[in-house]
């Protein structure tokens, strides 16, 4: 239990550390960046896949056409995340990406209602309404959607349904994933390349080595978080994902002194009364369902 809130903590650190390396790269292009991260993250992949000998899933994959749809889908939504977020750290919207990752879990729950046709309790459907009333304050205060927040919550938490229906673990799916995009990244940084219009040649030496290492800093905290999924409960899990976002907030307001007005607090608040009625919900609920099952083992 210990060590599997040492691995998903430390999956959750390094995720909300990102945007110090996002801006690290400075004078490298958003787009740039990603196609960097399609390229390397694959090689480091592979790199693990070879020590470990771990390519036999590839021939079960290549005989399922409908799997490998199944993955391009989620690699084009983790794409667009991916983009989507170096964009938003790059125009200095940390506050605005880190709000996405608070109301993802409500998104992916209200996903589940949609297309799943999953039941939710009360209490889930009271915190989807104030984190609702949250977004709505947010739009109404500043005359537009957070349009950065929902696209982020909305391609992360359709990229989460995918995975949920796809048959592959977290190393295998990854990989598959970047597989699918390497093509693509080669070739547009070729051209990038080719035609004298990547920033990379041009960039310092250190932040040639940043890129390079675009591909550890995708794929270690995910392989950080799986480990750490294994070993503790789902509901434990959920409660430490707020780790990552909490720590993009405070670098956004107070290292990078992005703008937090009162009318933004109010919203946010709302989404975190929200967040603390789903969370406080699910251990009550979780609890509740564990005892009968404890009087049963004493009883025996």
């Amino acid at each position: 239990m210990q060590l599997g809130i040492f691995y998903a903590l430390l999956a959750y650190i390094i995720w909300g550390l990102l945007p110090l390396y996002i801006k690290s790269l400075h004078g490298v292009a958003p787009l740039e960046i990603l196609l960097h991260r399609m390229v390397w993250s694959l090689v480091f992949l592979g790199a693990i896949l070879l020590w470990r000998r771990h390519f036999g899933w590839l021939r079960e994959v290549a005989a399922k056409p409908r799997l490998i749809l199944n993955f391009a889908a989620s690699a084009g939504l983790l794409c667009c995340n991916w983009f989507l977020y170096i964009w938003a750290v790059s125009a200095d919207r940390v506050v605005d990406a880190s709000l996405g990752y608070f109301i993802n879990p409500l998104f992916s729950v209200l996903l589940g209602v949609l297309l799943l046709h999953e039941r939710l309790r009360p209490g889930q459907w009271l915190s989807i309404a104030i984190a609702a009333g949250g977004v709505f304050w947010l739009t109404w205060s500043a005359g537009q959607l957070p349009w950065i927040a929902l696209g982020l919550a909305a391609s992360f938490g359709g990229y989460g349904l995918l995975r949920k229906t796809g048959a592959l673990g977290a190393l295998e799916g990854l990989s598959l994933e970047t597989l699918i995009l390497f093509p693509l990244a080669a070739i547009a940084l070729g051209m990038l390349f080719f035609t004298g219009h990547d920033t990379t040649r041009a960039a310092a030496p250190g932040t040639q080595l940043l890129l390079l290492l675009a591909g550890p800093v995708t794929a270690v905290p995910l392989l950080f978080f799986a480990a750490g999924a294994r070993r503790i409960p789902l509901s434990l899990l959920g409660l430490l994902q707020y780790a990552g976002p909490t720590i993009q907030l405070l670098l956004g307001i107070w290292l990078y002194h992005e703008p937090f007005s009162a009318q933004k607090q109010i919203g946010y608040a709302l989404i975190w009364v929200s967040l603390a009625i789903y969370a406080v919900e699910g251990l009550v609920v979780s609890r509740m369902t564990q005892k009968p099952a404890a009087v049963i083992d004493v009883k025996n």
